[in-house]
């Protein structure tokens, strides 16, 4: 079991400050409001490598698409995919500077590893699913619309912890240590 403390036997580093990291957030949705007029997500851009893998494989079944066919030719050339992947970047070189990189399953004691795998499967499915039906995710809701004030996105946070809070009840179970 990992500490948040450092230490000198190479231990990981101090988790950052969840107020500080809350305001570089806003500030960086501020910023992306300010040079590209629009608002930030992840779903959009984890889409448009689908789009892209669907070009690679079929290109004219792909462009005939009325989902993937809108993006043209090039799928990938969009912001919120090179947010996406300085997502991913970022988080990883933050872990590696922190010592916390490492390959693991997260679970409790009381599931197993393919228990674990599997309902992080289900949910990553369910929850990739309902963010293309629902044409944006969680952070697009959340960030953009939250800060737009906009009504639907605040009845949708409501929603989402409170869905979170009931869904857990049903999973706890494999966590009680």
């Amino acid at each position: 079991m990992t500490t948040e403390t450092d230490n000198p036997h190479g231990g990981p580093k101090p988790y950052a400050n969840p107020y500080l990291v809350g305001v570089l957030l806003g500030l960086v949705l501020l910023a992306s409001f300010a040079i590209l007029g629009a608002g930030l997500g992840a779903s959009g851009g984890i889409s448009r490598f689908g789009a892209a893998l669907s070009m690679s494989v079929a290109p004219s079944h792909t462009l005939s698409s009325e989902y993937f066919g809108k993006w043209g030719e090039n799928p990938l050339h969009y912001y919120l995919v090179f947010m996406f992947v300085g997502t991913f970047v970022g988080g990883l070189f933050s872990a590696l500077l922190a010592n916390r990189a490492r390959i693991q399953v997260e679970r409790g004691a009381a599931a197993s590893v393919g228990r674990r795998l599997g309902y992080a499967l289900a949910g990553g499915i369910i929850v990739g699913f309902a963010s293309r039906l629902a044409q944006g995710c969680t952070s697009g809701q959340a960030l953009t619309g939250g800060a737009l004030l906009l009504s639907g996105s605040l009845v949708f946070l409501v929603c989402l912890f409170a869905s979170g809070y009931a869904a857990a009840w049903f999973v706890k179970k494999q966590w009680h240590d």
